[in-house]
């Protein structure tokens, strides 16, 4: 079920990117005051927010389409895998990302919580690439299989990826 879930979300973002591409101008937005002070804008103004664990989604994703809010829960099963998969749409420049796993998640605390970065709800490359490679590791392809895979797909036509290191 889960394996199909992610063939109509690929279906989905390639539409998605088709029509949509991600914002690398750093945008100015007005900070809200959040009634739990767990949200924030990130310098470059992605919306930061701050949840008791991957458990807890952050509410930023309310609102979102079912496929963005799938691949949000989706993410934190598998960091150990998109810590390894570079993001091609420019976020190492705007949002200093160093993986595709920060366009979803800013950063993992000790005590469990977790700060998710709302910047995958914006990008369709972003979404793709983490389904992508979501759906080709439950397919049994390796992480170097992957990462290859990937880097071959958006080498061409897209910003410079972000410095994802390759997995051994």
């Amino acid at each position: 079920m889960k394996k199909n879930i992610f063939v109509y979300f690929l279906i989905f973002t390639t539409i998605f990117i088709l029509l949509s591409a991600c914002s690398t101008a750093k945008e100015e937005k007005k900070v809200e005051k959040d009634q739990d002070k767990h949200s924030y804008h990130a310098e470059n103004g992605d919306l930061r927010e701050l949840t008791a664990s991957i458990s807890d989604p952050p509410k930023f994703l309310e609102d979102q389409h079912e496929q963005i809010q799938m691949v949000y829960g989706a993410v934190g099963e598998y960091q150990d895998l998109l810590e390894y998969i570079p993001c091609y749409c420019g976020c190492a420049d705007s949002g200093d990302h160093k993986d595709n796993y920060d366009c979803f998640i800013n950063e993992n605390k000790e005590n469990g919580e977790v700060v998710w970065d709302d910047h995958g709800t914006r990008c369709g490359t972003c979404l793709d690439t983490a389904a992508k490679s979501i759906n080709m590791l439950n397919e049994g392809k390796s992480k170097k299989e992957i990462r290859q895979y990937i880097d071959d797909t958006y080498k061409e036509g897209y910003a410079e990826p972000t410095p994802t290191p390759f997995p051994s």
